[in-house]
């Protein structure tokens, strides 16, 4: 999270930098989640049959490896290669996440996660202000491709540590004879009618909550940079304070928010978040000062750190564990980053059900701030109302969690 959040924080400034317009911006972001259309249903099948510690290090070199296409890239074309090549990592994401679901008991999993959560955000807490020191000193083109370099090394570095401290949390099934590709997207893309039918209503409805949340990521997440420096007139070190302080109160609040989850229950937990998220995000669009930038990012990470881990728990605490690979392939972890301030529209949250619309909605997104710059943020307090409604409606935590 350290490399990633440098680079994911001044993504879109890179693209502007080597001669992208908004338009590209939205299309390159598009871009990435293509890929997972193949890949999710591939990865799902594998993570319950194969070693999931292997298929994460793979992923991780191949991750190291791609960056080259950021350092050198001549032009924004190369970007969206890179991105594209990109999106095909994704077979990481189910097993990690059932990884991270089957190691923790299910008393204290809003609490696990809150702690994995605290760890990377501490951690990562003063990327952004780095990142805009070194951008300051070596100018958007060249600062860019050192931090793309660096995230390069940091992914193979994890490769190394996945190998040698993962252990598989499955039991790897060599006996069955692997079927062929064609074979296992077609038994994924036709069982989906029979997958929504048979999943408990709560982890439909949780995963229409977590697709509103890409989509508004989709649309608003490339633009913060732009719009708060363009259009409000904050430095690039002003906005990379702002958000140290939000990496800080997010530190701060995400192990008493997962402890809360555990205790009070994972629902209500979700609904303040929401609310939180209403009645911040929108509200850029009346911001015109650092204090009030300030003000709506410390909501978003209050929003963040409710939502995080009683999402993550909940989608553990209703799949079963040898069904975690095929369910977290379609619906993904169960959590997204609320008001992701980053160039990124994917992350450990997607699955394959979500790609078509997340690429929609940064293409989307592109257009509507050509348009009007405050439009993005429209659509962003619409996709909230969305969610708040789907989680007093229908989610409701289970009555016995899942191992």
């Amino acid at each position: 999270m350290f490399f990633r959040r440098m680079v994911l924080t001044y993504a879109s400034l890179f693209v502007l930098a080597v001669g992208g317009s908004s338009s590209q911006i939205g299309v390159i972001n598009s871009l990435r989640p293509l890929a997972g259309l193949l890949m999710f249903p591939i990865a799902g099948y594998l993570t319950d049959r194969t070693s999931r510690v292997r298929i994460i290090v793979l992923a991780d070199i191949l991750s190291g490896v791609s960056m080259l296409l950021y350092v050198l890239a001549p032009s924004w074309e190369w970007i969206a290669v890179g991105a594209l090549v990109q999106g095909f990592m994704v077979f990481s994401f189910p097993p990690t996440s059932a990884i991270l679901a089957d190691s923790m008991k299910p008393e204290n999993r809003g609490l696990g996660v809150a702690t994995m959560g605290t760890i990377s955000n501490a951690i990562s807490m003063f990327s952004p202000y780095i990142a805009a020191t070194i951008l300051i000193m070596f100018g958007e083109n060249i600062g860019m491709r050192l931090l793309y370099g660096m995230l390069g090394l940091q992914f193979l570095f994890a490769a190394v540590l996945a190998f040698k401290k993962l252990e598989d949390t499955n039991e790897i099934n060599n006996s069955e004879p692997m079927p062929s590709v064609f074979t296992i997207l077609m038994n994924t893309y036709g069982g989906v009618p029979g997958l929504l039918r048979d999943t408990p209503r709560s982890v439909v409805a949780l995963g229409v909550v977590v697709l509103m949340g890409f989509i508004s990521n989709g649309i608003s997440s490339p633009f913060w940079v732009v719009y708060v420096t363009e259009k409000i007139g904050l430095s690039k070190i002003e906005w990379g304070v702002i958000l140290l302080y939000e990496s800080i109160l997010k530190v701060v609040l995400t192990i008493p928010s997962g402890m809360v989850a555990d205790k009070v229950g994972r629902t209500k937990t979700l609904i303040v978040a929401m609310i939180v998220s209403l009645v911040s995000l929108p509200a850029l669009i009346f911001a015109d000062s650092y204090n009030s930038v300030l003000l709506i990012r410390l909501g978003a990470a209050l929003a963040g750190a409710l939502f995080m881990p009683a999402s993550t728990a909940l989608m553990a605490d209703y799949v079963p564990r040898n069904l975690r690979g095929k369910v977290m392939a379609a619906f993904g972890r169960g959590s997204v980053m609320i008001g992701a301030s980053g160039g990124g529209t994917g992350g450990p949250g997607m699955g394959y059900l979500f790609v078509l619309p997340v690429m929609a909605s940064s293409i989307v997104g592109g257009v509507l701030y050509n348009m009007n710059p405050v439009y993005p943020w429209y659509a962003v307090g619409i996709a909230t109302v969305v969610q708040l409604i789907c989680v007093l409606l229908f989610i409701r935590d289970p009555e016995k969690a899942q191992n």
